[in-house]
């Protein structure tokens, strides 16, 4: 009997909860998703949304990739609390950084890769996660960096302008009804970066709520991190 791949489902995979050690003595936990039987072709490094208004590991876009994209695209998925964050897995040490302390988080959930030797790794990052990204990604060997809804609260625009002559594939997924930042002013405050792509959703929100805008998202995921998975299956058996 095929189910309709929606909402909560989650298809199979290898599921493990992982701890991840920061360079300031912090441990931060997570969870790391792999195919069920297969090697990933590659990863997806993931920085949650805002965690003072409720942004953490599981917030739905990340805990739809981590449930859907090792079974329908060959994806790892590692998620991870940032310090100071709770979710039902648990509760990362330390407290929030506003954005500057998270940069030993980032570098945590990077070794943690390379310890694993997990494939091909793109840095996702959502709203808060888009920062920490902008902000510091540049400092590992990644094979791109994917923003959903930046905000650009804390990222000056000298980091911005960082990217510039970085030869690596940087997308910006913009909702149109964003509340922070909306396409037009997006292609003003990343024009200091002309090589990052930014792609206007149509009448997408900041939350992204909704299956349509859910399957938005993980289809361009998957069309720059494994294009042979696509079209992604709305069904399985």
């Amino acid at each position: 009997m095929s189910i309709e791949i929606r909402g909560g489902v989650e298809l199979p995979a290898v599921r493990e909860d992982i701890e991840l050690q920061t360079s300031d003595g912090l441990t931060l936990v997570g969870e790391l998703a792999l195919p069920y039987d297969r090697a990933p072709v590659a990863t997806l490094l993931t920085l949650h949304p805002l965690p003072t208004a409720g942004g953490f590991m599981d917030s739905h876009l990340l805990r739809k990739a981590a449930a859907r994209l090792p079974a329908l695209a060959d994806l790892a998925v590692l998620r991870f609390n940032t310090r100071g964050t709770s979710s039902p897995r648990g509760t990362s040490e330390g407290e929030f950084g506003h954005g500057t302390a998270e940069a030993a988080d980032l570098e945590a959930a990077w070794r943690f890769t390379e310890s694993r030797g997990l494939p091909h790794v793109w840095i996702v990052g959502w709203s808060f996660g888009t920062e920490i990204a902008l902000k510091y990604a540049r400092a590992y060997p990644s094979d791109g960096v994917i923003l959903l809804s930046p905000p650009l609260h804390r990222t000056s625009e000298a980091e911005v302008a960082s990217w510039a002559h970085d030869s690596r594939p940087v997308i910006a997924m913009v909702p149109e009804l964003d509340d922070f930042l909306r396409p037009a002013e997006a292609r003003q405050r990343f024009a200091a970066a002309p090589n990052i792509e930014i792609i206007d959703v149509q009448d997408a929100k900041h939350l992204w709520v909704g299956e349509t805008y859910t399957r938005r998202v993980l289809d361009e995921i998957v069309a720059r991190t494994n294009p042979s998975a696509l079209p992604l299956p709305t069904t399985w058996e």
